[in-house]
């Protein structure tokens, strides 16, 4: 695994940010919008993924961005039961719901692997290699 200087450079963290916004732009669309309630809910579940792994890597240890990362996972969690309810609701199609529940599934994977990683090495700073 590469150095990564910013969170930008993590590879999970491209994948959050690339989630929320798709969750972002579903939640836009007519029928979705008109269900506040779960439109936030969905809305505010994504947020964090990509946020906590930001404030993980910020923090500069690897106990404490362990931990943010596994805020990150668990709101992927949330994610994919909010779709659940938006595609039960009519919200999105099936093809939507096949291809964000793919996509949230994987970047739950690659969280999970960097987790792995970090437990696994002598880094205990600011550099994660």
């Amino acid at each position: 695994m590469a150095t990564f200087q910013t969170f930008e450079e993590i590879e999970a963290w491209q994948r959050a940010w690339e989630l929320c916004r798709e969750i972002y732009a579903v939640s836009n669309q007519r029928a979705f919008f008109k269900d506040f309630s779960l439109r936030e809910q969905i809305r505010k579940a994504s947020v964090p993924v990509m946020s906590n792994i930001a404030e993980g890597f910020e923090r500069n240890g690897t106990a404490e961005f362990i931990q943010f990362l596994a805020i990150a996972k668990g709101s992927t969690g949330e994610v994919r039961s909010q779709l659940y309810v938006a595609f039960d609701q009519g919200y999105i199609s099936k093809g939507v719901f096949d291809r964000l529940k793919a996509f949230n599934a994987e970047t739950s994977r690659v969280i999970g692997g960097l987790m792995k990683y970090l437990r696994a090495t002598k880094i205990k700073g600011g550099k994660y290699r």
